[in-house]
């Protein structure tokens, strides 16, 4: 199959010739439809978070069992499936407590003296997070997809597969916003367009989007922002103090920076939330003013939107065709597989949403 071969940080990916294992038990060989370039293999590529290589890059994809292993029940060839990175063993404490997106356990990956899902020549190619969806096909176990509806189109589909439920999930499930709340989001890439959709829906009675961009924030305003902040003067936080008259009950920060992790802070009101759903580079330490704990704000991370993915994208997918969700916006282009390096080029600009690989 061809794939798009990571093989040293830094550098662009190669499409190369690569073979992929049949199903063994519990696996479930997926042909992508769609797969979405998100900001997060940029940070894996540029080696802010570092990966094994050589890797295939991708995680956010939509597509149909193309064939199924022994004792796979949950699916069966042409059924229509998103998967997902948050895969799960179903009995650790984590899975047992209903926090399936912290599971970490070894048994959905394939173990060491197995045969690799993906390899050349002979030569382990690593699985990129259960996933590699910058490939034409995808051997994955069955708890790293969900079954959706046939009449769900797969390019929207894709988006739920990673940046939908990070960004709605933080607000559903991370933060419970509450209605009427007052909400800001800072950054309105995928991520942050997700996040303040979720608030929406959620009923937030003030929502702000926070970026530089502005046709990024007319983006935000398209998919339920009610006012906007440009934050290229360098004065967001004093205007969403003044604007709140005192500050957010809940903030959300979708880029990924110690100051922006800051601000998403500063912004609060006394008793509110902050969490923080961008990759924040490893080793980079974020610094709060202590004091500001005696009015019990509070800052918490967030994993893939805390989600229950096979629960909740079944529910984002219906969201979607009832028109609720709004994806058809977070659509900047459709692209061919050669052209990935040139879409994660786009992303560094900060300029555009998503680029969606389609496969033939």
């Amino acid at each position: 199959m061809k794939a798009a071969v990571l093989r040293e940080a830094n550098k662009p990916m190669e499409i190369e010739e690569v073979q992929i294992s049949k199903p063994g038990p519990r696996e479930v060989m997926v042909r992508p439809i769609a797969a979405g370039v998100c900001h997060s293999d940029l940070h894996f590529m540029d080696g802010s978070y570092p990966y094994m290589l050589p890797t295939i890059l991708g995680h956010e994809s939509a597509g149909i069992v193309e064939e199924v292993g022994k004792d796979v029940t949950y699916v069966k060839k042409g059924d229509s499936v998103i998967t997902c990175l948050s895969a799960f063993c179903g009995h650790c404490n984590h899975c047992l407590t209903g926090h399936l997106s912290r599971c970490n356990s070894p048994e959905v990956s394939r173990k060491p003296e197995e045969e690799a899902r993906i390899s050349k020549a002979g030569s382990q190619i690593h699985q990129f997070l259960n996933l590699s969806s910058f490939a034409e096909l995808m051997l994955i176990h069955e708890h790293a997809l969900v079954k959706v509806r046939e009449d769900m189109p797969m390019d929207r589909a894709a988006l739920i597969g990673c940046s939908t439920t990070t960004g709605v999930g933080a607000v559903f499930h991370t933060a419970k916003v509450e209605p009427g709340s007052t909400v800001a989001v800072l950054g309105c890439g995928g991520v942050g367009l997700a996040a303040i959709n979720g608030a929406a829906i959620a009923g937030a009675g003030r929502i702000i989007a926070v970026d530089m961009v502005d046709s990024k924030l007319d983006l935000a305003k398209a998919v339920g922002a009610t006012d906007v902040v440009n934050a290229s003067s360098g004065e967001a936080v004093g205007q969403i103090i003044e604007m709140t008259q005192g500050g957010c009950d809940y903030t959300f920060e979708a880029i990924g920076l110690k100051a922006t992790a800051e601000q998403a802070f500063q912004m609060l009101a006394p008793g509110g939330t902050a969490t923080i759903i961008g990759m924040i580079p490893v080793g980079t330490m974020v610094e709060l003013h202590g004091v500001d704990f005696l009015s019990e704000k509070k800052i918490q991370g967030s994993n893939m939107g805390s989600n229950r993915f096979r629960v909740d994208m079944p529910r984002f997918v219906d969201f979607y065709l009832n028109g609720k969700l709004h994806l058809d916006q977070m659509i900047s282009k459709h692209i061919k597989l050669e052209q990935v390096n040139d879409a994660l080029e786009a992303l560094k600009s900060g300029q555009e949403a998503r680029h969606i690989i389609m496969f033939d």
